[in-house]
């Protein structure tokens, strides 16, 4: 096993592994539960998947898929919810926030001299430490939450590129898919602190887990790499029909229409379509976003159009080459006369006919 996979394996899941315990301290201290730290146990699956990882794929990808990306989805997505479900996020002011980081600020530089001029190095360490979770702990809410998010997003994409790939995925692969996860991440960030921010979304419980159920969906594409493999389907018996010789030719184009679609635009675009005509809600950015989804799925509606009319003139085209090329029924039949001529021709000169015995002359 190579030392750079070895080690690229072990810190990205380091990394989910540590974000996820922040978002689990966030959930407990705004709940003030200590029940809450049960969510933690969750990260046992993914050192879990880590080990099975590190033994049978040598710490390499699998095809399609990314076990250690989706087990960072379930560890870190219930302690998002619980942050923006919570009533507390959405009455934090940032100017008290603001105050109290000025004062955390000041208590770190004298703790710092203090400690500096007293006592020794360890007790420096100690002293900082306590200060700076102090003063973590007495930032806003509202920019713990947006941060989380942020920073969720970030180690997303982040963590696809450092993960080391498989066999079947190549390196001009990756970076079309760490483009497009940067592009569909930015989208994301913006549904989700876009909708939640209305005040008048925040006052509907029901409203808001259905917000965060179609975040929550869009998130899923994230596991997933087959927007930029192909099938490379065999031409067996199965593949002679239409769909399935459409599937194979186009399969990373149709998989990236499939989640436009039904994954992040098309849903996007029904939630604010009944945030605008049910509930009457409107500003500015709603309306943009929403003008955007429907340009983005009429695009990718028009692109799955030109991908079937393509396909369809191939298909046409070559079965004309196909009928122009194969020889016609006469062509056969004459070809099948001269074969048979040939061989009764071999057997004539093989086995020659027996001349009939002549009949005895009157004469004898």
């Amino acid at each position: 096993m190579e030392l750079m996979v070895l080690l690229n394996a072990l810190v990205t899941r380091l990394l989910f592994v540590l974000h996820s315990l922040i978002g689990v301290w966030r959930v407990t201290a705004v709940k003030k539960e200590p029940k809450y730290w049960l969510l933690a146990l969750l990260n046992l699956l993914l050192c879990l998947e880590t080990g099975l990882t590190l033994k049978f794929k040598q710490g390499r990808g699998y095809k399609w898929f990314s076990p250690a990306i989706f087990l960072y989805l379930i560890c870190t997505v219930p302690s998002l919810w619980l942050l923006e479900i919570h009533h507390g996020t959405q009455y934090c002011g940032n100017e008290p926030g603001a105050v109290q980081m000025n004062v955390s600020n000041q208590d770190f530089n004298q703790s710092r001299d203090t400690s500096h001029g007293s006592e020794g190095t360890g007790h420096h360490i100690i002293q900082t430490a306590k200060v700076f979770v102090n003063h973590l702990s007495t930032i806003c809410e509202t920019v713990w939450t947006l941060a989380l998010h942020q920073t969720f997003l970030l180690l997303l994409v982040v963590g696809r590129w450092l993960l080391p790939i498989g066999v079947e995925i190549t390196r001009d692969q990756l970076s079309q898919l760490l483009l497009m996860f940067v592009g569909t991440a930015a989208d994301i960030l913006e549904f989700a602190s876009e909708t939640l921010d209305i005040e008048d979304v925040r006052k509907n419980y029901a409203l808001i887990n259905a917000i965060l159920a179609v975040w929550t969906w869009s998130m899923l594409q994230f596991p997933l790499d087959l927007a930029v493999q192909h099938i490379g389907c065999k031409p067996t018996a199965s593949t002679r029909r239409i769909p399935s010789l459409l599937l194979c030719r186009y399969s990373a184009e149709l998989w990236n229409i499939g989640v436009s679609l039904f994954i992040q635009d098309g849903p996007f675009f029904i939630v604010r379509s009944i945030l605008m005509g049910h509930f009457r809600i409107f500003n500015q950015m709603l309306v943009f976003f929403t003008a955007k989804n429907i340009l983005v799925v009429t695009l990718q509606l028009y692109r799955l159009a030109v991908i079937t009319l393509d396909f369809r003139a191939t298909i046409l085209q070559k079965s004309r080459k196909e009928v122009s090329c194969c020889p016609c029924e006469p062509y056969e039949a004459s070809t099948h006369t001269t074969a048979d001529q040939d061989t009764e021709m071999k057997e004539f000169v093989a086995f020659p006919p027996k001349e009939p015995s002549q009949a005895p002359s009157e004469d004898q």
